[in-house]
């Protein structure tokens, strides 16, 4: 991933101290809504897709850089376990992170990420919501929202959700996924 907690060794440490008896001490999540509510004006306005990517990868680099380098290091390492296919390595990663930062909205929206893949789709709602409580504009919880909505068959939730992070970003990639408003009814 990114590399910012220095190596194996440092990782280790950052998850040892990072267990469940260690909630709270992570720092406050810095407020960078002005940085992203910024962004989201620029993609509303991005004359092409590339355009449009570029400040979606923006909004991602604000959204994974957590508050210390021990939560960092829980992030990247889940990620890096979800992306070798280790959902339950990557599953106890992302409950170490909310564990020691519940404040942090990444947390929680990573650890949907994992629980839609293995589809328990009622479990990635209850984090994305989670996820959304913390951060109301995190366009990828929204994104990833919509997409467990369809996946338990509740369309016309999935198509408002939807709508609402293509407000924000219209460069999604589940942009696709938008139904006309006269074929929602049709679920």
């Amino acid at each position: 991933m990114t590399g910012r907690w220095g190596g194996g060794a440092t990782l280790a440490a950052a998850l040892t101290l990072a267990a469940p008896g260690w909630a709270g001490d992570c720092p406050p999540v810095p407020d960078r809504s002005d940085e992203l509510a910024a962004l989201f004006t620029q993609a509303q306005r991005a004359p092409d897709p590339a355009a449009g990517q570029a400040l979606s990868d923006r909004m991602w680099e604000i959204w994974t850089d957590a508050p210390d380098e021990i939560a960092q290091a829980l992030l990247d390492d889940g990620m890096a376990r979800r992306s070798s296919y280790d959902f339950l390595g990557a599953q106890a990663a992302f409950d170490r992170l909310v564990g020691y930062c519940p404040d942090y909205a990444e947390g929680y929206n990573q650890r949907a990420f994992v629980a839609f893949l293995r589809q328990d789709y009622a479990a990635a709602l209850e984090d994305l919501d989670r996820a959304l409580a913390r951060a109301p504009s995190h366009v990828g919880a929204l994104s990833g929202k919509a997409l467990t909505l369809m996946g338990l068959g509740r369309m016309d939730a999935a198509q408002e959700t939807l709508r609402a992070a293509l407000r924000l970003n219209p460069w999604i990639p589940e942009r696709g996924l938008l139904l006309p408003a006269e074929e929602e009814d049709t679920f």
